[in-house]
């Protein structure tokens, strides 16, 4: 991206969240959308979760916001403010990006899109694998909802809300029968280990796994962005694991990003090989 300044005709996406100042999308989504050839700008707001409604409902009537990026803690709150949703999205009760339409915001949820494809770009292969998914907020319930669907053999899943992982495990339970179960920190003996909470993002932040328990050959991945090396994944090199950074995880489903923003592309990157499905 080079010489882009806004002019009065510039489209607006902002990304939310809380905080913010980890994210990746202003510099990155803006580059993409400008190297197609559009005047578009992604930019960042603070706001706090008790403002969310509020403020989508301002962005609505600002006629030049064409969409909205979401993250922490917005993503399961955001979802009952969509007039509409993509298939994924609605069973994983949770959006991460949204689309201004004639009827209101459609919302779209590309976390486990990203997620998976960012750790096989990485050479690992999820198909036939034991995994742990730590964390299963409105990231994580998309990461595992992916991992499922890409063929992993057993999801273990494991959350400090019990309440939220006994959802989760209810509904994925049904749509794929014997391959989910409750995990604990404790990594040993699977495949992939996934970190979905915000862990890692503080340096006073605790582990989300048992270190110590870590093997060379496992295959760990985070989805915190900032600091760009954390410290499960910094303790995992140490060890020889491979590894996948949130940074991978975004890279992997920024242009899909764009396309939902733009009402572009179809396919794997909206659910399972169809288009777009509106789902009130």
């Amino acid at each position: 991206m080079t010489g882009f300044s806004p002019s009065g005709s510039t489209r607006l996406f902002p990304v939310v969240g809380d905080p913010v100042a980890q994210v990746r999308s202003p510099d990155a989504i803006t580059r993409i959308i400008v190297d197609r050839g559009l005047d578009a700008v992604v930019v960042p707001l603070h706001v706090s979760i008790g403002d969310i409604a509020e403020l989508l409902g301002a962005l609505w009537k600002v006629r030049n916001v064409g969409g909205v990026l979401v993250t922490v803690p917005h993503k399961r709150a955001t979802l009952s403010l969509c007039t509409t949703t993509t298939q994924r999205a609605t069973f994983v009760e949770a959006v991460n990006v949204l689309r201004r339409t004639e009827s209101g915001w459609h919302g779209d949820n590309t976390d486990g899109l990203g997620y998976v494809s960012g750790i096989e770009q990485e050479g690992f292969t999820v198909a036939g694998k034991r995994a742990l998914l730590v964390g299963c907020g409105g990231a994580g319930s998309a990461i595992a909802l992916e991992l499922l669907e890409r063929g992993a053999a057993l999801l273990a899943i494991h959350d400090v809300e019990v309440s939220r992982r006994d959802d989760i495990l209810a509904r994925l339970g049904v749509r794929f029968p014997g391959r989910v179960v409750a995990g604990s920190s404790d990594p040993s003996g699977f495949d992939l280990v996934a970190n979905a909470t915000p862990m890692g993002m503080s340096s006073g932040d605790p582990s989300p796994v048992d270190l110590d328990r870590l093997q060379p050959w496992q295959f760990v991945a985070c989805v915190v962005t900032k600091p760009e090396v954390p410290l499960l994944i910094l303790a995992a090199r140490r060890l020889g694991c491979r590894t996948m950074t949130g940074t991978g995880m975004f890279d992997a489903q920024a242009e899909t990003l764009a396309d939902f923003l733009l009402g572009e592309g179809s396919g794997r990157a909206f659910f399972a090989g169809e288009d777009m499905s509106f789902v009130s």
